[in-house]
């Protein structure tokens, strides 16, 4: 019994160690970036997963469409390709 103990407790300790090097910053990771996408507003300045950066002129359910560049081109997104909100930006009328 002694024997099974001693072979068996570095397998449960790499599998512990790995839960927590792995598993939980992921979650963490994941729980962060729902926050995030929950909080958008219309007039954020968000970057998307493809370099894109653009105010947010609209929110649908599970889109929200962009504002980019001089000419003022409206393109739409599905909310997960925002990478990071980069501020608000003020409307200037």
């Amino acid at each position: 019994m002694q024997q099974i103990i001693q072979q068996a407790l570095p397998i449960v300790l790499m599998l512990g160690l790995m839960y927590f090097m792995l598993f939980l910053p992921e979650k963490k990771r994941k729980s962060a970036f729902t926050k995030m996408i929950s909080e958008l507003k219309v007039n954020d300045e968000v970057t998307t997963r493809g370099g894109i950066v653009g105010k947010i002129t609209r929110i649908d359910d599970d889109s929200i469409t962009l504002e980019s560049g001089p000419d003022r081109t409206k393109i739409k997104f599905s909310k997960s390709a925002v990478a990071t909100v980069r501020s608000q930006v003020n409307e200037q009328e």
